[in-house]
């Protein structure tokens, strides 16, 4: 009876080591990975993450399925990744407009989640965004700025704290009178301006390129320092002496406490992602950077240093 149980003990001790040795073996990832799109399809959000997916796809040897998840400024589609499992099989897409919402303390305290919720896996795109006009209302920035001193311009943009929000406030406070009006999903955002609803719009340059070479939109100014050569006519923020660019960057992110062999698996598939022919063909169209990418080690350093530039942008915005 004793010899019995000491070999079924003897058993139950070999199996579940065995159990034990092929979850710690287990290749990963080993089923489809979920890419979270914090916005609506159309956008260069939704491109970007297509785009990664894709390319995903073929380096991971599983199935990307991109989901779009709008609302809040992104941070609803935040939310889900933030409260699923750290197990490496959701991954999204943070674009700076979500993270932007974070250097705004009542708008951080609603976010449903913060910067030390997250592990980005790299900066995959960085680009400058421009505000844009339809039709012939303004012959350009110039005239933008005579109207919107005499009575207020509407902007459309992509959610309350968002960089379009807090750009539109420092012109504000330099007498400069444009009007936030957000819109959650990207297409309503540019059928407003080419509907006339709204005077300008706020977004990145790749987002809106099918606009632009149609003639459907021009840009007025470039949020950046240096003008860019797709567009020497349109002049740049910085060198009409207004101190401000917020480039718009996106970021693939996982759940803090993931696995960091799992995080090394995915940080190094996105290093080959953003380093193929392909994806540097898509930076080009996108008029990105085509340095855009900043690996995993020094993300969260530059995400840092944005959150703070945003912050000061926002306390020197305040009403006094």
């Amino acid at each position: 009876m004793t010899m019995s149980i000491t070999r079924r003990q003897a058993a139950a001790v070999i199996l579940a080591s065995t159990s034990l040795h092929a979850a710690a073996q287990e290749k990963f990832p080993s089923r489809p990975i979920e890419f979270t799109v914090p916005w609506g399809a159309g956008g260069g959000s939704d491109q970007t993450a297509r785009m990664i997916a894709q390319l995903l796809e073929n380096e991971l040897k599983v199935s990307v399925p991109v989901m779009n998840v709008p609302g809040a400024t992104g941070n609803i589609g935040m939310q889900k990744v933030i409260s699923a499992p750290a197990d490496g099989y959701k991954i999204a897409l943070l674009a700076w407009d979500s993270f932007a919402t974070l250097a705004t303390p009542a708008l951080a305290q609603t976010a449903g989640w913060k910067l030390e919720d997250a592990i980005p896996l790299a900066i995959v795109i960085q680009l400058p965004s421009a505000l844009y006009a339809a039709g012939d209302k303004f012959a350009n920035w110039k005239a933008v700025e005579e109207a919107a001193r005499k009575a207020p311009v509407s902007v459309a943009i992509s959610g309350l704290g968002s960089p379009d929000e807090i750009t539109i406030n420092y012109f504000a406070k330099k007498g400069i009178k444009l009007t936030p009006v957000p819109f959650a999903r990207p297409g309503e955002r540019y059928s407003a301006l080419i509907g006339g609803h709204v005077d300008l719009l706020y977004s990145p340059t790749g987002n809106v390129t099918s606009f632009v070479e149609s003639k459907k939109m021009r840009p007025m100014l470039m949020l950046a320092a240096e003008r860019l050569p797709e567009f020497p006519d349109t002049p740049t923020s910085k060198e009409l002496g207004h101190d401000i660019t917020l480039p718009q960057r996106r970021a693939v992110i996982v759940k803090a406490g993931t696995d960091p062999k799992r995080v090394k698996v995915l940080s190094e598939a996105l290093a080959r992602v953003v380093a193929s022919d392909k994806y540097k063909i898509f930076l080009k169209n996108s008029f990105a950077s085509p340095a855009s990418y900043v690996p995993q080690a020094d993300a969260l350093t530059l995400m840092r240093y944005d959150l703070d530039e945003m912050r000061d942008i926002i306390e020197s915005t305040k009403s006094r």
